[in-house]
């Protein structure tokens, strides 16, 4: 490999990586730090996660409308009484004391894995509405998928133009793309 081809390579790697650090930054600044993380569900693809790319999900103020929204259209339910059982299980899930300073998610004592918090969150809300548990899991689920088929959209389109504006090359904006997928950056 010539010394060109290897600072070449070696400086897409960089940019790559500065990008990456760039959209995990972002999407770390708009993160809101006030929410009991036991009341939300998990993974990349979470309810409550709106088109800024906020994580999220219930207890997260505006998002929580969107949410109570699309929860209400799939299970047949007014979307108020969704609403308010959100809420009703966001203050029944809120922490007791607020974690330590700098502690990672991770670090935070008490904090079950995301499949238990899911299965929680769906036994609550199931009892709140008076609907079957099993409908507010598939719910929960079809909205995970809908909102990370949205984002999977805006980053693809938010690419496309750094590509046609000349900021990236194709084979930078597929690396991004995949590294997204592989949950290396911007994911969990």
């Amino acid at each position: 490999m010539s010394r060109s081809t290897k600072i070449a390579v070696a400086s897409t790697a960089v940019g790559l990586l500065a990008l990456g650090g760039a959209l995990s930054i972002a999407g770390q600044a708009s993160a809101d730090p006030t929410t009991s993380p036991s009341s939300s569900p998990s993974a990349p693809s979470i309810p409550g996660s709106g088109k800024d790319g906020h994580r999220g999900g219930p207890g997260r103020g505006p998002h929580d409308s969107d949410l109570a929204q699309k929860l209400a259209e799939k299970l047949g339910v007014d979307q108020a009484k969704v609403t308010e059982a959100l809420k009703a299980v966001r203050e029944a899930n809120k922490p007791t004391s607020p974690p330590s300073a700098g502690a990672s998610p991770s670090e935070r004592p008490n904090r079950p894995d995301p499949a238990t918090r899911d299965a929680a969150l769906a036994k609550q809300l199931a009892e709140k509405l008076g609907v079957p548990e099993a409908n507010v899991t598939k719910a929960l689920d079809e909205i995970r998928a809908e909102r990370k088929t949205e984002r999977a959209a805006e980053l693809k389109n938010r690419l496309d133009a750094a590509v046609k504006d000349g900021t990236l090359t194709q084979a930078e904006a597929d690396a991004v793309t995949k590294a997204v997928e592989k949950g290396v950056i911007g994911g969990r």
